[in-house]
């Protein structure tokens, strides 16, 4: 068949690749370097060339929906208070520094570098023989230098694992009386599911949420991704976490070939658990830490990916036109989708009720950073809850910032019977994929709203942080936890 002059131009333009200049950094020695974004059909690459170690391409975007269209407009937001200068540019002055474009939402304190288990994949290569934890000073000197550059944002206590510290109560406490109403634990559930009344003391110490690993539902994957089986314990770490009124968010790791035939089978066990589990927090590996392989685009399941693959593996019980750009970090970095669990078991969308009208619109830190939001998503239900706060507006659904009240669903005409639907059974579904070495686009480093706080007592931007050449050379992670505040 002959193609006019006119469909040859079209197919010609339609495959020829477009850049987008950005910047990044050399996977082998860290310097900033120029690269580019190559879109080519639904494809979109990063390529970066080091004047010493050479040239390096690695797939950022596959297929629908487009990177170009996936986006959300926000106001840039520069840190009130800094605890570094530019001097060097990004990402060799984080602290956070005057540049960075977003206030933090979430700060990671890393209580431990200890582990009970040493999983093949592990950003913070944790659980080595040379170990070291901040004592409860230097922590309290953390939390008052968070509340004073961050303000009241979320707190996740991470390591190593955490519950390796018989003093994570007093670490909860102290966050509690430093004026943070949300205190999150990401562990791996071995000592909630092996010790029987942990998860009661967490709570009754003032712990929110349990940010649980969960790679998948058979033992093969705990076998490949955190060296044994750990199912039983993982449904029994959920089990008594309900029981003490924690909240619990099930976070897999993604690994092409492990398990990303698994998600639609993550989302239906969690919605089996459902009301004690909150949601799903899917996690794409990332190439930093602990993680020995050559890097090829093989080893990467991107964004839009993970959306498609969650239409197809749930067989359609949510679809990909269901989740939204993020309104707090970079557009690329995530997406996010809200649901309430109906009485059949189906999933009906509170998000692409309110995308049409507010995603455009801009979107400020504040809205971002709204911690009653992540506390009503993320914290086990209350019975003593007043549904009259919610119908004022007090939270909005993370679909984006206009409160539940102004979307409700279709079918549920009984504003009530929403509100409370909203506050039992209301179900997140959300993915963060983070930058290293070889993908790392210092445009989305600087609005990253993850920081983790460093034991010098400056707030790394979470990437930055966990940031690894291929020899090893990193430019913030230091196992020495006294450095000098």
């Amino acid at each position: 068949m002959n193609l006019t002059q006119a469909e040859e131009e079209m197919t010609e333009h339609a495959s020829s690749p477009t850049t987008k200049a950005t910047e990044s950094v050399c996977p082998i020695c860290l310097r900033q370097i120029s690269a580019e974004k190559q879109s080519c059909g639904a494809e979109v690459v990063m390529v970066k060339t080091c004047p010493d170690h050479g040239r390096f391409e690695t797939v950022l975007w596959r297929g629908d929906p487009p990177m170009d269209a996936w986006s959300r407009f926000k106001t840039v937001t520069h840190p009130a208070v800094c605890y570094t200068r530019v001097e060097l540019g990004c990402p060799f002055d984080c602290g956070l520094c005057e540049a960075h474009e977003q206030l933090p939402c979430s700060v990671l304190l890393e209580v431990t570098d200890r582990c009970n288990l040493r999983c093949p994949v592990c950003f913070a290569d944790s659980g080595g023989i040379n170990t070291c934890e901040p004592d409860l000073t230097t922590i309290a000197t953390w939390y008052a230098r968070i509340m004073e550059s961050a303000g009241t944002c979320s707190i996740q206590l991470s390591g190593g694992e955490p519950t390796m510290r018989e003093d994570l109560l007093t670490i909860i406490e102290m966050g509690r009386n430093a004026g943070f109403s949300f205190i999150q634990v990401n562990t791996n559930g071995i000592r909630l599911a092996n010790e029987k009344d942990y998860a009661v003391k967490l709570r009754q110490a003032g712990l929110v949420s349990v940010f649980l690993q969960f790679d998948g539902v058979d033992d093969g994957v705990y076998q490949a991704l955190r060296g044994r089986p750990l199912l039983r314990e993982k449904l029994l770490a959920v089990e008594r976490s309900a029981a003490a009124g924690l909240g619990v968010v099930l976070v897999p790791t993604l690994v092409p070939g492990v398990n990303t035939d698994s998600l639609g089978a993550i989302v239906k066990k969690a919605l089996q658990l459902e009301p004690a589990v909150r949601g799903v927090h899917f996690q794409p590996v990332s190439h930093f830490g602990r993680y020995p392989k050559e890097i090829m685009s093989s080893d990467r399941i991107t964004l839009p990916e993970v959306i498609r693959a969650l239409e197809e593996q749930t067989d359609g019980l949510v679809r990909a036109n269901q989740f939204a750009p993020p309104g707090w970090e970079h557009s690329l970095c995530s997406f996010h989708g809200s649901f309430i669990l109906q009485p059949d078991g189906s999933l009906k969308s509170i998000t692409e009720k309110a995308l049409a009208s507010c995603c455009q619109r801009d979107s400020s830190a504040a809205e971002g950073r709204t911690i009653d939001l992540v506390s009503r998503q993320w914290a086990a239900p209350s019975p003593r809850e007043d549904v009259g706060s919610l119908r004022s507006g007090e939270v909005a659904n993370s679909s984006c910032c206009r409160s539940p009240s102004e979307v409700p669903p279709d079918g549920l005409v009984d504003l009530e019977t929403f509100l409370e639907q909203v506050k039992t059974h209301s179900f997140t579904i959300t993915c963060m994929v983070f930058q290293d070495a070889w993908n790392l686009d210092l445009e989305r480093l600087r609005q990253c709203c993850i920081s983790v706080m460093a034991p010098d007592g400056r707030l790394i931007p979470f990437c930055a942080y966990n940031l690894t050449g291929m020899t090893g050379k990193r430019l913030y992670r230091n196992k020495d936890c006294r450095a000098s505040l």
